[in-house]
């Protein structure tokens, strides 16, 4: 169909030559679309020459609807499915019947949503149950199946694994595939005198078919017309293979005589599962099947348009371009083509404004104003026409084209539209919810100060509420109309004023503390992080009181969430509010230089703690989350003293995070080398995972590796019984390193474990610590090891790890001295020195003097050893031994270098 004049525009004033377009299509255009698009496929397919071996003809047999989430898609594709096979006009009046001249359809519908589990295996199995109807048998295609399904599910017949599939059992209820399958089977095995039916598949047997295909033997001369089966029955019968069967049902369906036959049309629905735009390689095998089966039409639903006709994908996909998908491009104007349905996409924005409005086939609209327009409308179809309306408004009164300014700005009938047919309560809740990222029933209901659910429950019901029933709140407003509603709601009749919205935060804050999850366990992470973001941004836009998102914000710190919090933008200050921020704000502030701490430069961290310590606004009880993480960030930046200071004001107080601190200062006693004051103080704590880990960190030092590596793996087992993985990466991570230091075959297995930990949680410094434990591992072994922590150095630099990078210089150390290159261990060691700084880590320098028996500079700092410096010596020379032996280096040399 050819888009439609815009007549709002076609009967405006002074239009001087400007084209406007209607570029959406109702349901009833999708229906005729999807009429239009059978009767040219039909067309096309009983064309004289139409080949399904032509693969060099372009493809016109692809039919999508595309739009954001909740916008009907899926419910289309079911009244398509259902329409197409009953052929009556049940769905709605406006809906026809299905064109008498195609005759019979043979409909097939597929959910690719993750939901769904359908597999690409389950793709294929569908589209033969659909064309199982006909009651032909699929000679070509049942053979290869039969072979391809003997080779991946061994012993599993495909009637069972039907059977047991619930959607392959809905698509087959109608069909005799199992009879048809077996005549294919017994007529091969009569054709060719092969032992049994089952033995079909067989290798052997295979390769007599195949033989009796290239060489054309009269008994399956009609099976030999299909050039292709032979290679297909030779090929490995993996995925890639399976993506070409296609070619061989659409040669079958062909084969079909015409007064039998039907036509095929596979609806896709939720094809964005299939359609990632950064990774195409299930996307090329769907494109690959469509294209093998040009006698079938396939209808796509999705979030996105098919991008099919874009030559930059060449090498992505199989064919890519306006030549061999030419109806997929944006200017087709023929169905089957694309169609918009819905919110629209970034990319589709733009291009709905710049087709909108033209002029001598140009964009009227310049790209700055497409751009400003674009990005308010958060891709909500009625912003977009209100923004073009307002465009010919003001370029007609004014005759000259308005800029991007003239576009920041809110239209009212937006909010009248949206809730024109809403009651007061709903009108309530609605406003009520736009304070909420998500949201859910019960939720709504308590904020908006209701008595019943009735009023949340019929809103949730309309277009503009979304619906993620995996979200711990499920419930979510349309963006745009979200920002409608709070911002542009001054017209309607019913309007609050600024005390209302002000009663409303405080009602919805109180209310969303009620959805706490009980402490202690990872698995409400996700719920505390709703409740503390939300309640944070409530809290800061209504300058409100904190209250319950203290407990919240100790929640997320003690659990180690460490999930980003942003700081909510804060609404426009009026003259007399004061220049300081409220309470919430400067905790909003902590606690995103606690998250971002795991990320950014300690530095960083470290001012705007300081900076927000320094107004004086926090809530006393909040205080010690900021001292704890700016001592912890001095202290890793190398600033003890300061550091202390910070951690002995929390370990002297009775906050949650008094025995954290202590364990901060045991951290400072060991990087300065007093190792019994740490232990003392290790000793004094509770023995949990924290106690173990930090005597993990202790042991490692004294050249105690079997010591370290189980009070590590104890730490770890505490937190994941405490179902903190958090705390549990940062026990392997250290594990990791302990291990890597002694048995290499340990160590690969402790990496890995630690990579595994480390995949659903952010810590900059676990990760480099099980990078230099990839290090210490490959130690002696690896001519490339310096260079390799020369990388990591610059990296633990940016990130502001001073402990980290001390570490990954001792590793360079440690490599050097196993393969006894004594130059290169005094360079490594000075390099390690430059991390000695007021003592800290002095005692690593002192155990690289260990490795060679060399004695330290008399002005080093000596480390405090628990068991004695000569106990310690020993166990770290023999531990350099051991590594040497397994090396297979004789004592004292040097392993051949690398030519």
């Amino acid at each position: 169909m050819s888009p439609r004049s815009d007549l709002r525009s076609l009967f405006s004033p002074g239009r001087d030559g400007v084209d406007a377009q209607d570029v959406f299509a109702n349901r009833h255009d999708e229906w005729l679309a999807t009429t239009d698009s059978l009767l040219a496929h039909w067309a096309a397919v009983r064309a004289p020459g139409f080949s399904v071996e032509d693969f060099a003809t372009p493809r016109r047999n692809v039919l999508v609807f595309y739009g954001v989430g909740g916008i009907g898609k899926t419910t289309l594709s079911k009244r398509l499915e259902t329409h197409l096979t009953t052929g009556s006009e049940s769905v709605g009046s406006e809906w026809g019947p299905v064109p008498a001249e195609v005759g019979r359809v043979l409909p097939i519908r597929i959910d690719l949503s993750r939901q769904g589990g359908v597999q690409f295996e389950d793709v294929i199995l569908a589209m033969r149950l659909a064309v199982a109807r006909v009651g032909h048998p699929m000679r070509a295609f049942d053979l290869a199946l039969r072979r391809y399904w003997e080779v991946n599910h061994p012993g599993e017949p495909l009637e069972g694994y039907l059977r047991r599939n619930g959607f392959l059992r809905r698509a087959g209820e109608v069909t005799d595939l199992r009879e048809q399958m077996r005549a294919v089977a017994e007529d091969v095995v009569q054709a060719l005198t092969l032992p049994t039916v089952a033995g079909v598949a067989a290798t052997t047997a295979v390769r007599e078919i195949v033989r009796a295909l290239r060489q054309r033997r009269s008994a399956v001369r009609a099976l030999a017309r299909c050039t292709r089966l032979a290679d297909l029955l030779e090929a490995d019968q993996d995925a890639e293979t399976l993506s070409y069967f296609p070619h061989l049902l659409a040669w079958d369906l062909a084969q079909v005589p015409v007064d039998r036959s039907g036509v095929l049309v596979v609806l896709l629905d939720t094809f964005e599962e299939v359609g990632d735009r950064s990774h195409r390689d299930l996307e090329r095998l769907f494109q690959r099947m469509v294209w093998l089966m040009p006698n079938a039409l396939f209808i796509v639903t999705g979030r996105n348009r098919l991008q099919w006709d874009d030559p930059s994908l060449e090498g992505q996909l199989d064919q890519a371009g306006p030549f061999p998908w030419p109806q997929l491009a944006s200017a087709a104007s023929a169905d089957p083509r694309q169609h918009l349905v819905g919110f629209l996409s970034d990319d589709d924005r733009e291009l709905y404004l710049r087709t909108r409005l033209t002029r001598n086939d140009e964009p009227v609209i310049p790209p700055e104003v497409r751009s400003e327009i674009a990005s308010r409308s958060y891709g909500l179809p009625l912003f977009l026409d209100l923004a073009v309306m307002r465009f010919l408004d003001i370029l007609n009164r004014t005759g000259t084209v308005p800029g991007p300014d003239e576009f920041d700005h809110d239209f009212p009938a937006l909010v009248a539209r949206i809730v024109r047919d809403l009651t007061p309560k709903e009108r309530t809740v609605l406003r009520t919810v736009t304070l909420l990222d998500s949201f859910t029933v019960d939720l709504a209901t308590a904020a908006a100060g209701l008595d019943s659910d009735a009023s949340a429950l019929n809103l949730v019901e309309r277009p503009f509420v979304g619906n993620d029933p995996a979200a711990p709140w499920p419930y979510r407003l349309h963006d745009l109309i979200r920002s409608a509603v709070r911002e542009a709601d001054a017209t309607s009749e019913d309007r609050w004023s600024p005390s209302d919205w002000r009663r409303a935060a405080q009602r919805t804050l109180d209310a969303v503390g009620t959805q706490m999850p009980a402490p202690g366990g990872y698995q409400h992470r996700r719920q505390l992080m709703a409740c503390l973001t939300q309640g944070l941004r409530i809290a800061c836009d209504f300058q409100l009181e904190p209250g319950w998102i203290v407990d919240a914000a100790w929640r997320y710190v003690i659990e180690s969430v460490w999930e980003p919090i942003d700081i909510p933008d804060p609404r426009t200050r009026t003259d007399d509010e004061p220049d300081t921020p409220c309470a919430a704000v400067a905790l909003a502030r902590v606690l995103h230089s606690v998250s971002r701490g795991q990320r950014a430069h300690r530095q960083d961290t470290a001012d705007e703690l300081e900076a927000v310590l320094s107004l004086g606004v926090l809530p006393e009880s909040a205080e010690d989350i900021a001292h704890y993480f700016l001592g912890e960030s001095l202290r890793h930046l190398g600033r003890y003293e300061a550091s202390v200071e910070h951690m002995g004001h929390v370990a002297a107080g009775r906050s949650p995070m008094a025995g954290e601190a202590r364990r901060g200062l045991a951290h400072i006693a060991r990087h300065l080398g007093d190792f019994p004051t740490a232990l003392d103080t290790i000793e004094a704590l509770d023995h949990d995972t924290h106690y173990y880990r930090a005597l993990g960190h202790l042991w490692w030092t004294q050249g105690d590796l079997t010591l370290s590596c189980s009070t590590y793996g104890t730490a770890r087992e505490l937190a994941l019984a405490d179902h903190n993985p958090g705390h549990a990466a940062l026990a392997q991570a250290g594990l990791a390193f302990a291990a890597a230091l002694g048995d290499r075959t340990r160590a690969d297995q402790q990496i890995e474990l630690a990579r595994s930990l480390l995949e659903n949680v952010k810590q900059n410094w676990s990760e480099t610590q099980v990078r230099t434990a990839r290090l210490l591992r490959d130690a002696g072994s690896d001519a490339h090891v310096p260079a390799r922590a020369r990388e990591l150095e610059r990296d633990a630099a940016e990130a502001g790890l001073g402990s980290a990078l001390a570490y990954i210089r001792f590793a360079r150390c440690f490599h050097h001295a196993l393969r006894a290159e004594n130059d290169q261990l005094y360079v490594a060691r000075d390099q390690l020195q430059l991390s000695v700084d007021c003592g800290e880590y002095a005692y690593l320098v002192e155990i690289t003097h260990f490795f060679d028996g060399t004695e330290p500079d008399p002005d080093l700092r000596r480390a405090n050893w628990i068991d004695g410096p000569d106990t310690v010596v020993a166990r770290w020379q023999r531990l350099i031994a051991e590594r040497r032996a397994a090396l297979g280096y004789e004592p004292n040399t040097q392993p051949p270098q690398p030519s």
